[in-house]
């Protein structure tokens, strides 16, 4: 499959994780955020370990142990308390770091350049989301914000790792051994650390169907698959995709204002996941309408 197929189902998976804030405020039992993340991990990793049937060899484990902690594990429970303590938007808000970080942990571990252009388009899909989110009447935590970063060093050093780390075996299986794990990791520490969930409504039943369907097993295939193709650089500013759909589902389900300052950022963000791409690509080509278009049809 072309680099630039493969950067366009990728792009799927962010836009999944934008509905998470919403999904986790109107769902979800509030105050569970060991519990819904293990909730979400687990079943869908076992899911797809009936689907692959392979275990990874006894020297992997380690690896796939850390893996799966800091992408689920650690990752997940901070940014359901982060979703908690925080509005959605603020969330995505803090959690915008990662493109850099990923640089940085790209330039350590893997030994990638560190580009300028890269730098500036990490930067400035920053400054648009804080445009974009960062409104005078935005509430901040101090708490929600600390897990919000935690939170973002987590992901960034669990997608560069991945990347070292590729196994020789399919997206799907490397993905079920991760949530699985990650799963695993959390489970006795939601026994012990929070209370019983309550009698579940449907509503309740829903949120984590979705988030554990498309919000984990899904949306992972896809994040994992773009993590094994594209350079770090390149994958990592597709997140800045998850605070405009956020945005994009507060204003449509939950009465939230959208103006034309907040259109003007969302067009500064869609500009810097361009010049990211842009400079990625060897033959310096990026994903059109037609493109699309095309995916579908083959």
């Amino acid at each position: 499959m072309h680099s630039k197929y493969i950067l366009f189902i990728t792009a799927l998976a962010p836009l999944i994780w934008g509905s998470t804030y919403y999904v986790t405020t109107e769902f979800l039992p509030a105050n569970y955020p060991l519990t819904v993340s293990m909730l979400r991990a687990l079943p869908a990793g076992l899911l797809l370990l009936i689907l692959v049937r392979r275990v990874p060899k006894l020297s992997f484990l380690p690896k796939i142990l850390l893996l799966g902690t800091l992408n689920f594990s650690i990752f997940w429970w901070l940014l359901f308390i982060a979703a908690y303590r925080l509005p959605g938007g603020v969330t995505a808000t803090v959690g915008a770091v990662q493109p850099l970080l990923v640089i940085v942990f790209a330039h350590l571990l893997l030994g990638r350049t560190i580009q300028l252009i890269s730098i500036f388009a990490a930067f400035l899909g920053l400054c648009g989301i804080g445009i974009l989110i960062l409104t005078p009447s935005a509430s901040l935590d101090a708490i929600g914000i600390s897990a919000g970063l935690s939170g973002a060093v987590a992901m960034a050093l669990g997608t560069v790792l991945s990347r070292r780390w590729l196994p020789n075996e399919t997206v799907l299986t490397f993905t079920a051994w991760q949530l699985i794990a990650g799963g695993l990791v959390l489970l006795p520490f939601s026994l012990w650390l929070e209370p019983p969930l309550p009698d579940l409504s449907v509503n309740n039943i829903m949120g984590l169907s979705y988030l554990c369907i498309a919000g984990a097993a899904v949306s992972y295939i896809l994040w994992f698959k773009g993590v094994a193709t594209l350079s770090p650089a390149s994958i990592s500013t597709l997140t800045f995709i998850s605070p405009i759909i956020a945005v994009i589902i507060g204003w449509a389900l939950l009465d939230q204002s959208l103006n034309n300052l907040q259109l003007f950022a969302m067009a500064i963000i869609l500009f810097s996941i361009w010049v990211s791409q842009h400079n990625n690509y060897k033959n310096r080509k990026f994903l059109n309408v037609f493109d699309v278009f095309r995916f579908f049809k083959n």
